[in-house]
């Protein structure tokens, strides 16, 4: 290995807004503990355990260019909380959201259990897009409330979305949610170094972040997947592009055939209008001045 090899290898760090590297980073049990402390605004302190359950793609997800890899976790209370990364928006997001919230809400009962075993369930997707583009805000908490008085109805159920594009570049908040969002959203070393500081928690993803980037095997497997969702949102991106111009074509020509019949309509009007006025015995410079014509377009006319 040459030493240019061996410095490249030295600097590679794996972003955690592929969601492959963001799954190995809530394989750790700490790093798991203080993002889902920030996600229940709560000391990671008061946390004691969590579990990682199995989701709906299993291991051959770097292959998967259509799903979108979640982590979902279960607190020692019950409450379960469903995470994502996702680097491209697309129609009916939002229903996508809610349908996930809501399946992980009601398959926590079995056939004939009570409804007062449902604990509270979270839906976190973190979008490296803006969803919101009149709000501000880069941290949302979205619950189910009176429309009237804005009074929350249940706490069962949430989503939280957190916009990367819209950090601010200098942390107005002491909530530990944006930190971790920084840290997501680091580019480079010095940016993961410099998040680590903040608490243990970041110390602790950082240093599994540089675990999982020295792997040889979770490399391949992050770059598998890396490009296989730039392959997909260059697909999505091509088709959206091709859907534009035959749609552009198709209103050309909808347009030339509506400008013909408009014009065949004008051109039948204008004529009746130069025969009408060579009736009453106007000379063809006057029958030009009327019409605001050529005096040839009249001759042409009346040939």
């Amino acid at each position: 290995m040459n030493q240019t090899t061996k410095k490249t290898n030295q600097d590679f760090i794996m972003s955690p807004k592929v969601d492959v590297c963001f799954a190995g980073l809530m394989e750790n049990p700490m790093v798991r503990k203080g993002f889902c402390a920030a996600i229940l605004r709560v000391s990671p302190e008061t946390v004691e355990k969590t579990e990682l359950l199995p989701t709906h793609l299993q291991r051959s997800y770097a292959d998967d260019k259509l799903g979108i890899l979640d982590v979902r976790v279960r607190m020692m209370d019950g409450t379960q909380i469903n995470m994502e990364m996702q680097v491209k928006g697309y129609e009916f997001w939002d229903e996508r959201a809610l349908f996930y919230l809501c399946k992980m809400f009601s398959d926590q009962l079995k056939s004939g259990e009570a409804y007062e075993n449902l604990k509270k369930c979270i839906h976190v997707s973190i979008l490296d897009f803006i969803r919101f583009p009149k709000d501000k805000e880069c941290y949302h908490r979205i619950g189910f409330c009176k429309r009237k008085t804005g009074k929350l109805y249940s706490d069962k159920l949430e989503i939280q979305i957190l916009e990367l594009k819209k950090l601010p570049k200098e942390v107005q908040t002491g909530e530990e949610i944006v930190n971790w969002m920084r840290f997501f959203n680091g580019k480079n070393k010095e940016e993961f170094e410099q998040m680590a500081k903040k608490s243990e928690y970041l110390g602790e993803a950082y240093e599994a972040l540089q675990k999982l980037s020295a792997d040889d095997l979770k490399r391949l497997e992050y770059e598998a997947r890396e490009k296989a969702l730039k392959d997909h949102n260059s697909f999505l991106s091509s088709a959206q592009r091709i859907g534009e111009k035959r749609g552009e074509k198709r209103g050309e020509k909808r347009g030339e055939k509506r400008g013909r019949k408009i014009g065949e309509e004008q051109g039948i009007e204008l004529a009746k209008r130069v025969f009408r006025l060579q009736a009453q015995g106007k000379t063809e410079q006057n029958i030009a001045s009327e019409c605001d014509i050529p005096v040839e377009k009249v001759r042409k006319i009346l040939a």
